[in-house]
């Protein structure tokens, strides 16, 4: 060896610092179960037991109308319906966002009445163990003529929730100083209300996307938020329409969300913030033929979701709820067998006629634990594939023990 150890040494120091930094703003993928979704109910729409009533309806719906050939193996779909209809009987809404933005119209007289009563009935659902396992409020946005408006109804709603943890939705961001801004606000609420706040941010604005400088303000704003945000929300309607893009044809699958998404991804990508794709607002709704093209719609936009890994969207109706656990059922289940049956070559070193290196590896223990956490699949699904157990999903896929469970609150790598 011809090179002194002080060389090395020179080479450590200079580059200490860099990983130090690049390990504080990107700790790795969150650990915990991820919700399948985000119901958004106006506040004024928000009733006891609401998530029971969700679940009953999607059964109701499904039952009346039947379920038509939605693009996917046949054989899937009749595998995993009993599981959906065991799904929507108990735990149908992982995520709940009471509204008090665009869905809510009855004005500002009557917010704070209406703010005040979802968070005493969500308050007493939660107490009843009926709640989603996953909930919060989405308020109206920091710019000026809705800024006082919105942080005092999350005033009101953190009051009325009571201790837990809850998610803060803040939608059309525009500027980084926004997030900073808002901060010590939810420092504040912290501290006043006794709860522990997580923070989504809702892209829907061009701003949020791409600065005047150039720059991708995205990831300016998930490293200004540090450890409190969770989620970058794509917003389908509000950023289309700033695009100039004609109602008809503003929708999750455009080449522009695309484009917005597909940045929001490396945005988040390593920190442990989690990008979501938006919702569609063709509503299973009136004749058995307008639900039946409302499904097969919805089926194909979270499919296609999933298959561009983005594992989370929003749902607006309680009928949307089928069509999100039977598509996101058929692709765990459909991805199960080649996934189990790689990870085991790779854990046994055996040729497979795939070289699999650790980093895939990785995103395939992580697709069969996301098919675990979900229900798509279970324990005896994943051996009978030849799949390890687990824990050693957990090991491969770097999670910690205890990674399925719900939690909305700050990263717990940082």
């Amino acid at each position: 060896m011809a090179l002194r150890e002080e060389i090395y040494a020179a080479l450590d120091r200079r580059l200490a610092p860099v990983d130090d930094a690049r390990l504080a703003a990107h700790p790795g993928e969150r650990p915990d179960r991820q919700p399948l979704h985000t119901c958004y109910v106006p506040a004024d729409a928000v009733v006891p037991g609401l998530a029971g009533e969700w679940g009953a309806a999607a059964l109701a719906a499904l039952d009346e109308h039947g379920l038509p050939d939605l693009g996917l193996d046949p054989g899937l779909v009749e595998q995993v319906l009993p599981r959906v209809r065991a799904k929507l009987a108990a735990e149908p809404v992982e995520d709940l966002r009471v509204d008090a933005e665009d869905g809510y119209r009855r004005g500002a007289e009557a917010e704070d009445d209406d703010v005040l009563r979802a968070a005493a009935i969500v308050a007493a659902d939660r107490a009843a163990g009926t709640a989603p396992p996953s909930l919060g409020i989405r308020a109206k946005s920091l710019e000026g003529p809705t800024r006082r408006r919105g942080v005092r109804s999350l005033d009101l709603f953190l009051g009325g929730l009571g201790a837990g943890t809850v998610v803060v939705t803040l939608p059309k961001v525009t500027a980084v100083e926004q997030v900073r801004a808002f901060l010590p606000v939810l420092d504040a609420l912290e501290d006043a209300h006794g709860v522990a706040v997580a923070l989504e941010l809702q892209v829907e604005t061009p701003q949020a996307v791409l600065g005047p400088d150039g720059a991708v303000t995205l990831a300016r704003m998930v490293h200004a938020a540090g450890s409190r945000l969770t989620g970058l929300h794509y917003g389908t309607y509000d950023y289309s329409a700033a695009l100039g893009i004609a109602a008809a044809h503003q929708a999750s699958d455009h080449p522009a969300a695309d484009l917005a998404k597909q940045l929001m991804q490396v945005a988040v990508a390593g920190t442990g913030v989690r990008a979501v794709d938006g919702s569609t607002n063709v509503l299973p709704a009136g004749s058995r033929e307008q639900v039946h093209a409302a499904w097969r719609l919805h089926a194909g936009l979270v499919r296609r979701a999933l298959e561009r890994g983005f594992y989370q969207g929003w749902d607006l109706h309680p009928a949307q709820l089928v069509t999100r656990y039977v598509a996101t059922y058929a692709f765990f289940r459909a991805a199960l067998p080649a996934a189990a049956g790689r990870l085991a070559a790779y854990l046994d070193r055996s040729d497979a006629g795939v070289l699999d290196e650790p980093a895939t590896a990785r995103a395939l223990a992580t697709v069969v634990l996301r098919g675990l956490d979900c229900g798509a699949v279970d324990d005896t699904d994943v051996s009978a594939a030849g799949g390890p157990d687990r824990a050693v999903l957990d090991s491969v896929a770097g999670r910690r023990p205890g990674g399925a469970e719900v939690v909305a609150g700050h990263h717990p790598a940082r």
